[in-house]
């Protein structure tokens, strides 16, 4: 190999170092947007997998004129979503974000336990949609896949699509759920959700301003991140040093149920 050869290779390796380092420096600089100022173990879940919170801004807001109300969805001050018994003897509020995810762990990790308490009517769950890393990151999937999910709840399947959406979560970095027809296709995924109305639905973003005004109660509820989860008022990150685990949720549950009767419906 000549000098010339030699330095021209020499040349192109230091390039293509140059732009790793450059990616590199890149990814890690949104990931510390995401998660900017987050703290270790807001909760754990089995096998003591910790959870990240993150924490930032959002969607934006909107006015009340313009906000469409999903069905059986609570309005007011702070929007949220039932799913479970209306009569349940306790209820579990959960703020979180679909591309958020410290939001996926928790909801792997904890849904068979707290589907079991819904489906027993020991448990009635308020679903709180934030937007918080579109607001870091950039994108529109956290909005789009909330308005999604409310699409959802209009034909009954909230709990089926919120948690298909969690299953085929995208990495944080990536805006797929912003891709309004792949989360159409994922919709697919719960039997007889996909219809024109639905579809109609998602593509219009019905929901937003739901979403927004939801995001903006997070924000002004001064909660420090994603997921933030309470148990009839009890922040469940001061339960245990933030290592809860589901079994311990079922007894706190169960414990609080005590001699109450079941929620029907």
């Amino acid at each position: 190999m000549n000098q010339k050869n030699h330095d021209g290779k020499s040349s192109a390796r230091e390039r293509l170092q140059a732009q790793r380092d450059k990616e590199k420096t890149r990814t890690r600089r949104v990931r510390q947007a995401v998660v900017g100022g987050a703290v270790v173990a807001a909760l754990a879940v089995a096998g003591g997998i910790a959870v990240w919170v993150s924490s930032g801004g959002g969607s934006g807001s909107t006015a009340d004129s313009e906000i469409a109300l999903p069905k059986q969805a609570s309005d007011g001050d702070k929007p949220a979503v039932p799913v479970g018994a209306a009569g349940a003897p306790s209820t579990l509020t959960v703020w979180e974000d679909f591309r958020c995810p410290a939001c996926q762990q928790f909801e792997t990790g904890f849904r068979p336990v707290i589907h079991e308490l819904q489906n027993s009517g020991q448990l009635r769950t308020e679903y709180h949609l934030a937007t918080l890393i579109d607001g870091n990151a950039g994108g529109t999937g956290s909005l789009n896949a909330a308005n999604a999910a409310l699409c959802a709840q209009d034909a009954g399947k909230f709990r089926e699509l919120h948690d298909v959406l969690y299953s085929h979560q995208p990495p944080e970095q990536q805006d797929r759920f912003g891709d309004k027809k792949y989360l159409i296709q994922l919709a697919g995924k719960v039997p007889g959700l996909v219809t024109d109305t639905f579809t109609s639905c998602v593509k219009k973003g019905r929901y937003d301003g739901f979403v927004r005004k939801s995001n903006a109660a997070f924000a002004n509820a001064g909660f420090r991140g994603t997921p933030t989860v309470l148990l009839n008022g009890k922040d469940l990150a001061q339960v245990k040093g933030g290592r809860l685990t589901p079994a311990d949720l079922k007894k706190m549950v169960l414990d609080a149920n005590k001699g109450k009767r079941p929620g029907q419906g």
